[in-house]
């Protein structure tokens, strides 16, 4: 029994399942987030106490990185539909590696920008072409009997989480050799990453070989109900982006600083341990009760820390439930909304949409990060203006839940999860 369950859940033993190209797939997302963790949560640290580099100008660096990333994601998705996975993911190896050498052996501020573009450009080529590549193996997957799509997708997202959990931890015992020797081992995590591709990745052409590059993007930019749904799922990634800002806002006020790298990793044991089970929760619901849920429940993540501020109450209790409902809510919402974006692309140009959408979810964080951010300064002062912050951040998925409800009715989505949840419940 305890083996059945075992075999049923785990990532590992659902990679059996897998056809061999969506296997690979789900393991490269786990090692690239180990060579790109095993750099990024010390890139700050060495900016400022080795190179010298002013608070104002280590956040520079960190945000054109992450807009030379997240914001580009549109390209590396168009990309991908016109030139197919394997150049797009051979190519944005290359330049992670180029870009972790650089930053490795870079002494001033125009060689760490260039580091920093190098490797965030190499995300905006591979990843979106991964995810399209994924997307596409999973309705392969479902027309041939096999694992559901959206299961494909949890078990990337699970793989992915164990490699950000694990570059971390072994980044900190590089560290002690210095930031260049991290910066060469993440390098050739890189290295090995592009030898396996190249032998292992299929060589085909692009789903969208003959048509223009921006055909896809222009389809993209023509399809409205797309677009409204990139704009409510983004509300979701601007929730969850609030683990960096306001969880520590909490902390603070609360007196409990110390419990964030315990509650990071309480986050990080809840993907592992549940993703696929809640997945699986999710198929049964169906896409539209799934994804208003799982805004919804991002929502509540707030209200403890709403009453708490005010009232001045101390302790961890709001910090460690805005941790589990926003990581709840996240679980519920990424492998569905993933699923339901390819669906709403009719699975053509499938890069150019899920690259619109992780760069639509880059772009709000950025403006709500500008917006939100003063508001926060109000919760360690506690007092009635405390509530403000939770409040508007609690707003913004409450609007997206409503969103999801009024975008995805039966008749405007071809989701069959919906017909599945209907005859699962008999």
């Amino acid at each position: 029994m305890i083996r059945r369950v075992v075999r049923r859940w785990s990532v590992l033993g659902g990679l059996r399942e897998l056809s061999p190209v969506a296997r690979l797939l789900v393991l490269t997302q786990l090692a690239f987030n180990v060579g790109f963790f095993l750099v990024l949560p010390f890139l700050a640290g060495h900016l400022g106490d080795d190179l010298g580099l002013a608070g104002a100008t280590v956040g520079l660096v960190l945000g054109v990185r992450t807009f030379s990333q997240q914001g580009l994601f549109v390209l590396g998705g168009t990309l991908a539909d016109r030139y197919g996975t394997r150049p797009l993911v051979l190519t944005g190896c290359a330049l992670r590696v180029a870009g972790f050498l650089v930053l490795g052996y870079a002494g001033e501020l125009v060689t760490v920008l260039a580091g920093v573009v190098l490797t965030g450009l190499a995300a905006a080529l591979f990843s979106p072409a991964v995810e399209a590549a994924l997307a596409r193996e999973g309705a392969r997957s479902e027309a041939t009997g096999g694992p559901p799509r959206s299961r494909l997708l949890a078990m990337f997202a699970v793989a992915g989480e164990i490699g950000a959990v694990t570059g971390p931890v072994l980044g900190t015992i590089l560290l002690a050799a210095g930031f260049r020797a991290t910066c060469l081992t993440a390098a050739a995590v890189f290295v090995l990453i592009l030898a396996l591709h190249a032998r292992l990745l299929p060589r085909e052409p692009g789903a969208h070989a003959a048509e223009p590059p921006v055909a896809g993007l222009r389809r993209v930019l023509r399809h409205r109900r797309f677009l409204a749904f990139a704009a409510a799922y983004s509300a979701g990634l601007v929730a969850y982006n609030q683990l960096y800002p306001a969880l520590p806002a909490e902390l603070e006020r609360a007196g409990h600083t110390s419990a964030l790298g315990w509650l990071f990793a309480l986050a990080s044991a809840q993907v592992v341990l549940g993703q696929t089970a809640v997945t699986e929760g999710a198929r049964r619901l169906g896409a539209r009760r799934a994804l208003t849920v799982g805004f919804a429940v991002t929502a509540l993540a707030f209200a403890p820390a709403a009453f708490a501020a005010p009232a001045g109450l101390r302790g961890p209790l709001p910090a460690v439930t805005m941790v589990v409902l926003l990581t709840c809510g996240q679980m519920l919402i990424t492998p569905v909304a993933t699923d339901v974006a390819a669906r709403l692309a009719g699975e053509q140009h499938l890069g150019a949409h899920l690259g619109v959408l992780s760069t639509a979810g880059g772009l709000a964080v950025l403006i709500a990060g500008t917006l939100t951010g003063g508001l926060l300064e109000l919760v360690p002062d506690g007092g009635a203006l405390a509530v403000t912050p939770w409040a508007v951040l609690a707003l913004i998925p409450a609007a997206a839940a409503t969103a999801m409800w009024m975008l995805l009715r039966p008749s405007a989505v071809p989701y069959p999860g919906e017909h599945v949840s209907r005859a699962m419940s008999r």
